[in-house]
């Protein structure tokens, strides 16, 4: 009596009989298609979402004011071992939401500037090295800032000139 030969396990969806699955292929043209629809219906239920808002307020943006903070040069701190004085140079503006509060925060400019002076003091030339570091510097002068002209505020502190020697 002869064996019959072995054959070798099934593989990548075949069965044992050598033959591909019939509802396979089927079952991925099915969710391709139901992706399609649901994502070309969606698409068109948000443009006419979009486009039947024909009635609907139009929104005014009031421009925005840049107030300008003078220029200030600030000696750094030493870093451990350093004998030689380091300055940096600043000039920022302060971005505003409208008119109405740059006339609120305009008298407090000594009060932002000496926020500015009392902070910057005590910084060391690495604090302003690289994107971070005057990221870092950006966020904290925003913070004071906003502490400094209560209840006004500011939306972002904008810097024109940054030297540090």
């Amino acid at each position: 009596m002869a064996k019959k030969p072995k054959t070798a396990p099934a593989a990548d969806g075949e069965d044992a009989g050598g033959e591909a699955p019939k509802g396979g292929k089927k079952k991925i043209i099915m969710i391709g298609a139901a992706v399609l629809v649901l994502a070309g219906g969606g698409g068109f239920f948000m443009m006419k979402k979009k486009g039947g808002d024909d009635h609907a307020a139009v929104e005014v943006k009031k421009p925005l004011v840049f107030l300008e903070v003078r220029e200030m040069v600030v000696n750094l701190a030493n870093e451990p071992g350093q004998d030689k004085p380091r300055t940096a140079k600043v000039k920022v503006s302060l971005e505003l939401k409208d008119a109405k509060v740059e006339g609120e925060v305009k008298p407090l400019m000594p009060r932002i500037e000496d926020t500015f002076q009392v902070y910057m003091r005590e910084l060391r030339p690495s604090d302003l090295a690289g994107s971070a570091g005057l990221y870092r510097l950006r966020e904290e002068l925003l913070r004071r800032v906003n502490v400094a002209i209560h209840p006004a505020r500011a939306e972002a502190v904008l810097f024109k000139d940054v030297i540090v020697q």
